[in-house]
């Protein structure tokens, strides 16, 4: 993990109905970040922008996607009183579609950090587990089994699991998603050939074994580190 005092929270969300893609990245790299930046005990925050080239053929399931790191759940809960919190919901309507808005609580686990190149593309994968499978199961076979197998790609320059926190299926809640996985390659050409290599077909056979492989979502990203 990056650290394992750290609790990453991801939300995913689309554009205000009748804003540009454009104005919209730009609203949130800059209006919104500059007031996400100053909620206390905020240690990490991240942007994925879906690259323009994933609307040519129509709208992706989600514009964006969020990642802020805290030091615990308790952390995150005690921003709810804070008017830090307030400025940020209150922005969130001028960029945001709100009903689209979802988000988990997550363990992240870094399986490969290899430097990354100028232009970087990032994949982003929504999991479901596969019928019948555990959430522990689930979980277990992804990181034990499944990564390995991705974090051999040599094309692969970073490789992050993020699982679900148990807490998230409490009292028969469902989540969102189990868990989100995220790639990152030195171009989307690059992206294209390891997934055109032999090794490839097995890694995604396996999906099978543990991924409800019709009900996952992926978008093709630029990420930017907003709060290191």
């Amino acid at each position: 993990m990056d650290s394992e005092s750290t609790v990453k929270i991801v939300i995913f969300f689309k554009r205000k109905r009748g804003m540009s893609v454009e104005g919209f990245q730009r609203h949130w790299r800059t209006n919104h970040a500059s007031i996400v930046v100053k909620l206390p005990g905020l240690k990490r925050y991240k942007q994925s922008h879906v690259l323009a080239s994933a609307y040519r053929d129509g709208e992706p399931l989600y514009d964006a996607v969020a990642e802020s790191y805290f030091e615990s759940t308790q952390a995150m809960r005690e921003l709810a009183r804070t008017p830090a919190y307030a400025a940020v919901l209150a922005d969130e309507p001028n960029f945001i579609d709100g009903p689209t808005m979802k988000s988990i609580i997550t363990d992240e686990i870094v399986l490969k950090d290899a430097p990354l190149s100028e232009g970087a593309v990032k994949s982003i994968d929504f999991l479901r587990r596969k019928e019948g499978m555990s959430v522990d199961q689930f979980q277990e076979y992804w990181r034990e089994t499944h990564g390995p197998m991705r974090r051999a790609s040599s094309a692969m320059r970073r490789y992050v699991q993020s699982h679900t926190r148990r807490t998230g299926y409490n009292d028969g809640r469902t989540p969102a998603y189990d868990g989100v996985s995220m790639a990152w390659f030195d171009s989307a050409d690059a992206l294209q050939a390891a997934a055109a290599a032999p090794a490839s077909a097995a890694i995604e056979a396996d999906l099978n074994n543990f991924v409800t492989c019709d009900r996952t979502p992926s978008l093709l990203t630029t990420e930017l580190i907003i709060l290191a």
